[in-house]
């Protein structure tokens, strides 16, 4: 008696209906709940891949612990007890870096961007290599100095790694004014050994160094601007953080990679649940056809409600057999867009099915499928077929108990 409600909606799907109309607007709105799954299932997945794809290219140029100061630009190179920091549990390479705003000349043409000095142990502590496009990850050798340009920054100069002939030559203000005038900047010269590509901010901004090099340009021997901690794989990244807090105080940032591009990965949050709010807004449009097929079928089953009141049926019941129906209709567009999806996916991972445009660092769109989306979509697609139902259940609830010839 409690799944009654249930299988008198179950026979009302698939049995036979009086006007053919009925079986295809049924038939739509399965459909249309089947593109609209697949559609929502898949925005959560190329999304799930792009922040995947970003995530390990901030991972290359960013390092897995940061260290800087809370107030202030640079600081002694020796201020931080770095004996101290690698015995660390789980802490295995510490390298120190200098960033500021230069200005780089190529062949006549002026670009302003970041330049980052960093020592010999920046390559044990980020994985940069993985993100080198050209050339090689190369700051200096015995005959002269080097600099790994950005993909953006390196275009803007017109920098060939293959036609290296002129050295960069690399201005900074000789003070610091903060101003760039004829009279207050010195400058030093260094050739392009690579380009990497991590993200456009990135790309079209920075470019590395060693760091006594930009140390000698800024006039600021022995001071950095921040400290890069690598980490074991599988280490405790926050008990990590904790310990390096209680050790150096409270005068200094440190940040793990997520907080360092934080701003970023927020606003792809944002960009990801937007994305997705507008596909069910889409859905929801597509729900009113399931509202018409749920409407049709009460018109048709007037005299069925009616008897099923004479013989005792309350109205609450009543209308659990077309909550049910809906829902029943959902759950069979769920199903079938969630195979849908899975085949679209597959094929992405398989074949490319929708390339990038040429010059990118990938070939497809990164995709990555999760179980906990399909939860997701799954209550979003029922939630719907609910409130779509809510109105057709309403109107058989009304139907009396006896009815007029």
């Amino acid at each position: 008696m409690i799944n009654l409600p249930f299988h008198i909606a179950k026979r009302y799907l698939i049995g036979k209906k009086s006007t053919n109309v009925i079986n295809v607007i049924t038939g739509i709105s399965v459909l249309g709940i089947t593109i609209g799954t697949a559609a929502l299932i898949l925005i959560l997945t190329v999304f799930n891949g792009l922040e995947e794809l970003i995530s390990g290219l901030f991972n290359s140029f960013n390092p897995p612990i940061k260290i800087s100061l809370v107030e202030g630009k640079t600081f002694d190179e020796e201020a931080l007890p770095f004996e101290d920091l690698g015995l660390i549990e789980g802490v295995h390479s510490i390298s120190k870096s200098l960033e500021d705003l230069v200005l780089y000349e190529y062949d006549g043409i002026q670009e302003v961007g970041y330049m980052k000095g960093v020592d010999e142990q920046f390559n044990t502590v980020n994985a940069i290599d993985s993100v080198i496009r050209k050339g090689e990850f190369m700051l200096e050798d015995q005959d002269a100095d080097y600099a790994v340009f950005g993909v953006g920054l390196a275009n803007k100069l017109n920098i060939s790694v293959r036609r290296n002939l002129y050295p960069v030559r690399v201005f900074a203000p000789a003070k610091q004014t903060g101003l760039m005038s004829a009279k207050s900047y010195k400058s030093q010269y260094l050739y392009a050994s690579g380009t990497f590509s991590v993200q456009d901010e990135q790309d079209n901004k920075y470019a590395f160094s060693s760091l006594p090099f930009l140390q000698a340009l800024l006039g600021k021997r022995g001071k950095i601007s921040a400290v890069e901690v690598g980490i074991n794989p599988g280490a405790d990244v926050k008990k990590i953080k904790q310990e390096i807090k209680q050790l150096i105080g409270e005068q200094y940032h440190v940040k793990d990679q997520y907080e360092q591009d934080a701003s970023f990965l927020r606003v792809m949050q944002i960009e990801k649940w937007l994305s997705y709010a507008l596909a069910c807004f889409t859905l929801l449009l597509i729900a009113f056809n399931m509202v018409g097929a749920l409407w049709m079928i009460v018109l048709e089953k007037k005299k069925d409600m009616s008897i099923l009141k004479s013989m005792g049926m309350t109205t609450q019941r009543i209308e659990k057999i077309f909550i049910a129906e809906g829902l029943l209709i959902s759950l069979i567009g769920f199903v079938l867009g969630a195979i849908l999806s899975i085949i679209i996916y597959q094929l992405q991972i398989r074949i490319g099915l929708v390339p990038i445009p040429p010059g990118s660092i990938i070939d497809t769109y990164p995709v990555l499928m999760k179980i906990r989306d399909f939860f997701i979509v799954f209550l979003t697609v029922m939630s719907i077929g609910y409130c779509a139902s809510i109105l057709p259940a309403k109107r058989a609830g009304r139907i009396p108990a006896f009815l007029r010839e």
